[in-house]
């Protein structure tokens, strides 16, 4: 039987870690790969995190089961970062633990398709590579709307309205909570007010991505959009993802939420979920999430935490801050203000697919083909460096 199957080609970012990895000079930069790094280029654990899992080893009671909505606590705590503290126990809402941001993902791509086989989403133009076979693999017809101008490294903003307006009342409109991956640009208070006006009249169901809460402007700054749609749609979808915040990255810990018009509703979309879950993996893993419940229900873990999530996404801000001076210093002629406009960890660099070729045969610098750079692969070690050779790269393009 296997002897038909066809390999495939390995995905794009794996093969990268491994050419760098396998690259023996000393001088060398990651801003390939797509998880947070400290200035030593170490992806930490958490002294909160540490110290819940300290607790939990000391603490915990039982392996059995946590059933398929994943555990309760974490549950709540979730909701309420999604939502604030006001919408626990809400009636219009089921959160429920998943595997990941990807494994909330595809649970909602299946609940979508059974709520309506038909189902379209509506993707921005760029959008995080996975999206694309976690829901055009479950089966969803996938299209995108406008998002990414190249040429200004700016959000096409009007174009993405004009298009929504076009859409059909039932489809629905994924969107990046903040932090957005790859471009990095999010949308203003403003530009989110006129968006989710159009969602609202068009009746369309917002799916919001929120995999980097508290990496942009803080907790409930980054989660002020999902709460404007609370308040204007009756329905909408959000995945969460504890990886990054929590840096529980092989932890694996997510969360889905449904929002519906009620709690009739709520049940029912909430029993189609665990039905999914059951029939896929049966129910979530449980220590990520036992330790973002013991850290979020503790005062003290949680200051810790939040100190320790605010000195992440500083560290994000000065290292695009470090780039961008160097780049100033080493190509004045070239403007590249855009990567410190970006939040979060991901921008585009803006360089073609055979200059990213050209950094990284020459100068060992590794990014994948589209230019998008990891900026917590930047430090004050090698700044300079990285701003002179994508100088040199720039000039020798000018010269030829």
């Amino acid at each position: 039987m296997f002897e038909k199957l066809e390999a495939l080609p390995p995905d794009a970012i794996l093969r990268l870690i491994a050419e760098y990895r396998n690259d023996p000079r000393e001088q060398k930069v990651d801003l390939g790969v797509g998880v947070y790094r400290d200035a030593n280029g170490l992806t930490p654990v958490l002294g909160s995190v540490k110290k819940a899992e300290r607790r939990l080893l000391e603490e915990q009671r039982t392996k059995a089961y946590v059933g398929s909505g994943g555990d309760p606590d974490f549950n709540a705590a979730m909701q309420a970062l999604m939502f604030g503290a006001g919408a626990a126990g809400s009636e219009r809402i089921a959160t429920l633990q998943t595997p990941g941001g990807s494994g909330s993902l595809r649970v909602a791509a299946g609940l979508l398709l059974r709520a309506r086989s038909d189902v379209t989403i509506w993707a921005s133009d760029p959008t995080w590579s996975n999206h694309v076979p976690l829901l055009a693999g479950a089966g969803i017809r996938l299209e995108t709307y406008p998002w990414y101008d190249p040429r200004s490294h700016s959000i096409r903003f009007a174009e993405m309205l004009e298009a929504l307006q076009a859409r059909s009342p039932g489809d629905v409109v994924l969107l990046h909570g903040c932090c957005h991956n790859p471009t990095g640009m999010d949308l203003d208070n403003e530009q989110w007010q006129e968006l989710v006006s159009v969602i609202a009249s068009r009746r369309l169901l917002p799916f919001v991505d929120l995999a980097y809460q508290g990496f942009a402007d803080g907790l409930d700054e980054d989660a002020a959009p999902l709460q404007l749609l609370f308040d204007q749609v009756p329905e909408m979808i959000v995945s969460s993802s504890c990886s990054k915040n929590f840096g529980l990255y092989r932890e694996r810990v997510g969360a889905l939420a449904i929002v519906t018009e009620g709690s009739a509703a709520t049940a029912t979309a909430q029993s189609q979920a665990y039905n999914i879950v059951r029939t896929m993996y049966s129910m979530p893993p449980d220590h990520g999430a036992a330790v973002v419940a013991a850290i979020m229900h503790d005062d003290g873990l949680r200051a810790e935490w939040l100190e320790e999530l605010a000195g992440m996404r500083t560290r994000l801000k000065e290292t695009r801050a470090l780039l961008c001076t160097s780049l100033r210093e080493h190509a004045p002629e070239h403007d590249f203000s855009h990567v410190e406009r970006a939040k979060g960890m991901f921008c585009f660099l803006g360089v073609s697919a055979e200059q990213v070729r050209q950094l990284k045969e020459e100068y060992g610098i590794y990014m994948v083909d589209s230019s998008r750079i990891n900026v917590a692969g930047i430090s004050r070690d090698n700044a300079d460096y990285l701003g002179a050779s994508i100088a040199a790269v720039l000039r020798e393009r000018g010269s030829s």
